[in-house]
């Protein structure tokens, strides 16, 4: 991955393929290695982008910076400039979608299109665990680092409906161990802050460009009405739940989201071969 400097922070970044311009967001406590095989499978008809937010997986982690929605949002701004990239489509689960939509909001950043996987993006969320984490972030900072491992370990896969497998566990889990994973963990959750998911939820009324949101059926994280009031709120947006799917959908249907993916982009893409009707 190649590093973009920011405010003394770095961030990891891909890129891949031809075409119309697709940004990939990630959520907490992923990193772009979620949407890589997705991202990939695209790039035959679209330039994809990957980008770690700072705190979270290749990106610096350095505790003096914020992580917090604001930030991110400023973060992605910056990164898409420094890509040179106007109205690219915009992919983004969980925290990105919070990001992506204050980047649009706040920051007037236009995008060609927008879809949201069980996003972070309005009031309420986050799981019992990532609550408690919230109410007592110093104490769990302290704990030994098999305790934590564990921890992260039970918490990461209690985001999916179907067992992960080893390797996608391992995955997910290895950003975060060690002596720079293990504070950055509990830091980025202390940072979350739903006063910006409130700020996004009085603003959906401005969104005015093709929206989709997808949601696990099963998503015990972010429950499924959530997202039907995030998509009623923005005019023209359309929701669709996923049978048997939590809150990864990456990893609980990957075949179906490949599908919704290429369908979408294909959708709101003009000159692209076999594009349909929004």
């Amino acid at each position: 991955m190649e590093t973009f400097e920011w405010q003394g922070r770095r961030i990891a970044w891909d890129r891949a393929g031809s075409g119309p311009a697709v940004v990939f967001c990630h959520g907490t406590p992923w990193s772009s290695a979620l949407w890589r095989p997705f991202a990939e499978a695209l790039s035959e008809d679209f330039t994809v982008y990957l980008w770690d937010m700072p705190g979270y997986g290749r990106s610096s982690k350095d505790a003096d910076h914020p992580v917090d929605f604001g930030v991110q949002a400023e973060a992605f701004r910056a990164l898409l400039a420094h890509w040179g990239l106007d109205r690219p489509h915009v992919v983004a689960h969980d925290y990105g979608g919070a990001v992506s939509l204050r980047a649009h909001l706040v920051h007037g950043v236009p995008y060609a299109s927008l879809l949201m996987a069980d996003a972070v993006a309005i009031p309420p969320s986050g799981s019992p665990f990532f609550q408690l984490v919230k109410e007592h972030p110093d104490v769990l900072a302290r704990v030994p680092p098999y305790i934590h491992e564990a921890l992260v370990r039970a918490y990461i896969g209690n985001a999916s409906f179907r067992e992960l497998r080893e390797a996608d566990l391992a995955e997910l889990t290895a950003p975060w161990l060690g002596e720079e994973g293990q504070p950055a963990f509990y830091r980025q959750i202390a940072a979350y802050d739903e006063r910006y998911l409130a700020d996004n939820e009085a603003e959906l009324g401005r969104v005015d460009l093709p929206v989709r949101v997808l949601w696990g059926a099963e998503d015990t994280w972010i429950p499924p009405s959530i997202g039907e009031r995030l998509a009623a709120g923005i005019r023209g947006a359309t929701f669709t739940p996923v049978a048997a799917v939590g809150h990864l959908i990456q990893l609980d249907a990957p075949v179906t989201l490949a599908t919704e993916l290429r369908s979408w982009l294909t959708s709101v893409s003009p000159g692209l071969p076999g594009r349909g009707q929004r």
